[in-house]
């Protein structure tokens, strides 16, 4: 970092710990000592020249970024630990991948596709904040017909136990089977949406983020982003920030 100070949550983002956000959480519980000091307030400056430290574990700023598409499959959590024992899908990677490594966003446990891995907080922000609107593709398959009334009603925006959805596009694939581009996504948003109108839904695939599409490779299996991928979505994610921005209190919450 140069010596720079810096806030002590993109400090801890640039060590590879988690987003800058997560990292807020995590120094607000008390788990984060500088020189020494246990740390709850996240605006603290730090610099090179500081001891930082985690649950007693001294980290460092990350020399390399590493970013990762992988194919997780269904029934993998998206978490660096579970109580109940279930298969993480940061297992699939650490084997091969020995530094530290964050989710970018979350699948649901039951929802295979792809998802990214990385220990660059800033990347992790630009590609999750509701304003940048990177678009997420998914195949959904259902065990009904699919009603297309629904799938427009969707596009318009619709309120489901209160909470507001609203996707970008869709494409029906036959009757039982529909591609639903979101730009932000919520906690279980697409199962919500199909069974508030009683529709089962048998899977949730994701196969694209922004630029990055989940062809070639496997499900458990993963790959690096080039260079030209990485540099695309946060290009795409600072124009659409700025376009919004711009125009002051548009933010289209899905």
């Amino acid at each position: 970092m140069d010596n720079e100070k810096v806030r002590l949550q993109l400090y801890m983002a640039r060590c590879g710990v988690a987003s800058r956000r997560k990292c807020e959480e995590i120094i607000s519980q008390g788990r984060v000592s500088v020189n020494g000091s246990v740390v709850i307030q996240p605006g603290t400056k730090v610099d090179d020249d500081d001891r930082v430290t985690m649950d007693g574990r001294l980290i460092k700023p990350t020399r390399k970024n590493i970013y990762i598409a992988l194919h997780k499959p269904s029934k993998f959590l998206c978490s660096n630990e579970d109580p109940d024992g279930r298969s993480l899908a940061i297992d699939l990677i650490s084997p091969v991948i020995k530094q530290r490594l964050f989710n970018v966003g979350r699948l649901d446990y039951l929802t295979s596709g792809l998802i990214f891995f990385t220990n660059d907080g800033d990347f992790a922000k630009k590609m999750t904040h509701p304003s940048s609107h990177v678009e997420k593709e998914y195949v959904v398959t259902t065990k009904k017909e699919i009603p297309e009334e629904l799938m427009e009603n969707f596009k318009k925006g619709i309120y489901v136990g209160g909470e507001f959805f609203k996707m970008k596009s869709y494409k029906l694939n036959g009757t039982n089977s529909v591609n639903i581009v979101l730009e932000e996504g919520k906690n279980r948003e697409l199962r919500k949406v199909f069974q508030s109108q009683n529709i089962n839904v048998k899977k949730v695939h994701r196969i694209r983020i922004g630029n990055v599409k989940l062809t070639g490779i496997n499900s458990g299996h993963f790959r690096h982003l080039s260079e030209r991928e990485i540099k695309s979505l946060l290009r795409d994610s600072s124009s659409k920030n700025g376009k919004y921005n711009n125009k002051g209190n548009r933010h289209n919450i899905k």
